[in-house]
């Protein structure tokens, strides 16, 4: 239900009336706000997606880590949108309520998305416009992790990993028996707010965590300039999510459950009733009647409106570690969860489509002692989506697709050098009702090594193998599919992908002088793609088909401290897709274009602030049927302060967005000239911690 700021206020006002004990984060674990004045200690900070419990600095991959302040002010509607500053990383962007990350020019089943560990079981893979179920507003820790090297989470994340952490599950109890967090958030361009609130209580080893967020957002408007006039119609977003979570804390580990609930309803902006005439010859499309028109004339379908997605997503979180149960184990890890998923596509109120998805993920972790000079974790994981779409555009068949893994990382540190390796062989099982199972298995594995050659400086290389085994909607998509405006065609006779990745990366994340350089280059043999066969206007005809790629780019940002106050900071991003020389068009259909900015930020007592300007480049690296996006410069200015009154601590905070009020498309939407970027934008929120 719509919320609006004023009643958002009073309720914020009324929790903050009742004053509890302040915990920082390094002592009640996440939520709490730290004091900006600190400078950032990235290296400090444990990446928990790295298997080893490893730090930035000590990674032989790149990696991003996005938390405090610098997460708060960043975080949006979408998961996609979140991370979009961040270097190699841009989004789907599907209008207001769905947007996928995109690492390296990958995304889709190339990018896995978990929440501590455990993988979102959406269906946010198999198209752009369904929404990925997390509220990164409720997140107190976003990591990514470039490139195929995160063996333990699957060998066909090639394009990377992000994995949220959250607090539905505590891992340690509250101090003092008490701590949460209220937030208030409200922007101009889409008339949005939203308001998020979390407790976490317990006492004689018991802890309970509960939160809830609502958001509301109506269509949002554009840069200047747009000839479709000001806003995206039917681009809104309305979001309420909760979560009820129970642990068992001692001083060796801990073990809890926990049970969430997402509903989204979100315009489809670019969708149009007129593709419903379109239809295939062979290998050609033709849209239209038959009777003389030149096939490019969608007649005789009436507008019925913007279509819409209702989205319902109910899951059960179990999560548990174990400290040294036996002699030479060091930890027990265990991650599950239960997922219950479904979204309905309505046209004019009715429902056109539905999607369901069932599905369950465990994962069991062992990390031993060193012994003879190594420390490592041993694995298991075993999945199953049980996935189905009936209506008018159920252009996939329904599909049951298991899963089983095993995975062994090993690491060795000598000096300055700390060497790693890592293996994971998997088994995939795919079941339709028209077709033979279809069973196959792939191996990955990565070799990579960090030498810290200096005080304060570190490079990373890492080699890696790793397989991709087709999803089913690759195997067997065929239909219409509206919403990205193709008609889709699967191919049964797909092959396993196998990538080859070498990655070289500078860091030095201490002193006046920092930075994080690296050069990638990822050599895909039977590389799955869309190919398209045929188009008319904005429609197109693709069929998946493989062909050998390759993926290169280079991505960093350097910054230096002027003084105590003012630091500047350069960053940019750049990649390459082509297929192998061969027949037809050798780019890749949405690959970003290059990036490249300047960013001065200043911490003066309670204060900080940003203000950026960076320009993407035209892309006129297209394939076939694709047409050029022009470049376009983005000027955001940021202004945040905190303080503690009393027992509570406070963070507000001012963003303003687009301040040229550009007209700017995304290179990588399948919408882009339907659905512009945001135009000038004015956000303002607050946190308060107790």
């Amino acid at each position: 239900m719509p919320i609006r700021l004023k009643s958002v206020s009073l309720a914020m006002l009324a929790a903050i009336m009742f004053p509890c004990r302040f915990s920082v984060a390094e002592e009640s674990g996440r939520t709490s706000v730290q004091a900006p004045e600190a400078e950032k200690q990235l290296s400090a900070v444990v990446v928990s997606s790295s298997a080893l419990a490893l730090s930035e600095a000590t990674m032989s991959t790149p990696v991003t880590v996005l938390t405090g302040i610098d997460l708060l002010t960043r975080s949006v509607a979408t998961l996609g949108e979140t991370l979009e500053g961040t270097p190699g990383m841009t989004s789907t962007h599907f209008g207001a309520g769905a947007s996928r990350p995109i690492i390296r020019g990958m995304d889709g089943a190339r990018v896995k998305v978990l929440v501590d560990g455990s993988e979102i079981m959406d269906a946010s893979t198999i198209s752009p416009d369904h929404a990925v179920a997390v509220e990164p507003m409720s997140a107190s820790q976003i990591e990514v992790l470039r490139g195929p090297s995160a063996l333990a989470y699957g060998g066909g994340a090639i394009g990377g990993v992000v994995n949220i952490l959250d607090d539905r599950i505590p891992t340690a109890m509250p101090r003092n028996g008490l701590e949460g967090r209220i937030d208030l958030q409200a922007d101009t361009a889409a008339n949005q707010t939203a308001m998020g609130v979390g407790v976490t209580a317990g006492g004689r080893n018991v802890a309970i965590h509960a939160e809830g967020l609502t958001r509301d957002a109506s269509d949002y408007r554009v840069g200047n300039g747009w000839t479709s006039g000001s806003r995206v119609e039917g681009a809104y977003n309305q979001t309420q999510s909760g979560s009820l979570g129970v642990s068992w804390v001692a001083d060796r580990g801990y073990l809890g459950l926990a049970y969430s609930s997402q509903r989204n309803e979100y315009g489809l902006p670019g969708h149009s009733h007129e593709l419903e005439a379109c239809h295939t010859h062979g290998d050609h499309l033709h849209c239209g009647s038959h009777d003389g028109d030149d096939g490019h004339a969608h007649e005789g379908v009436a507008d019925e409106g913007v279509p819409y997605v209702r989205l319902e997503s109910d899951r059960w979180d179990l999560r548990g570690e174990y400290l040294a149960p036996i002699a030479g184990i060091a930890s027990v890890r265990m991650r599950a969860n239960l997922t219950d998923y479904a979204h309905d596509e309505l046209e004019d109120g009715e429902v056109a489509t539905r999607f369901r998805n069932k599905a369950h993920d465990a994962r069991l972790e062992l990390t031993h002692e060193p012994f003879g000079g190594l420390k490592g974790v041993v694995g298991v994981q075993s999945s199953e989506r049980d996935f189905s779409a009936l209506g008018e555009e159920a252009y996939i068949q329904p599909t049951l697709t298991r899963r089983r893994a095993i995975f062994l990382i090993e690491e060795h540190t000598s000096g300055p050098w700390r060497f790693e390796a890592g293996l994971r062989r998997e088994w995939q099982t795919v079941e339709t009702d028209t077709s033979a199972d279809r069973r196959e298995d792939g191996m990955s594995a990565s070799l990579g090594t960090v030498w810290r050659f200096a005080p304060q400086y570190a490079l990373g290389l890492t080699f890696s193998r790793a397989q991709r085994l087709p999803t089913a909607e690759e195997l067997y998509a065929d239909g219409l599919h509206a919403a990205t405006r193709t008609i889709e065609r699967g191919n049964a006779s797909l092959e396993p992908e196998t990538s080859r990745n070498i990655d070289l990366t500078l860091k030095k994340l201490e002193g006046d002088t920092t930075f994080t350089l690296g050069v990638f280059r990822n050599r895909i043999s039977d590389y799955i793609h869309a190919h398209t066969l045929d188009a008319i206007d904005d429609v197109q005809l693709i069929e998946y088909a493989q062909r050998d790629a390759t993926f290169a780019g280079v991505e960093g940002e350097i910054r230096q401290r002027v003084n105590r106050v003012l630091g500047v900071a350069v960053f940019g991003d750049y990649v390459r897709a082509r297929l192998a020389a061969g027949e037809g068009d050798r780019d890749l259909a949405r690959i970003p274009a290059h990036r490249v900015g300047v960013r001065v930020d200043g911490r003066w007592q309670g204060w900080g602030g940003e203000l950026e300007w960076y320009r993407v480049g035209r892309q006129n690296d297209i394939a076939a049927f694709e047409a050029a996006t022009p470049g376009y410069n983005m000027l955001n200015l940021s202004a945040n302060y905190s303080f503690r009154s009393g027992e509570i601590a406070y963070a507000f905070y001012v963003r303003a967005s687009n301040l040229g009020d550009v007209l700017a498309y995304s290179h990588t939407s399948f919408i882009k000239d339907m659905a512009p970027l945001t135009g000038r934008n004015l956000t303002i929120g607050v946190r308060a911690s107790f």
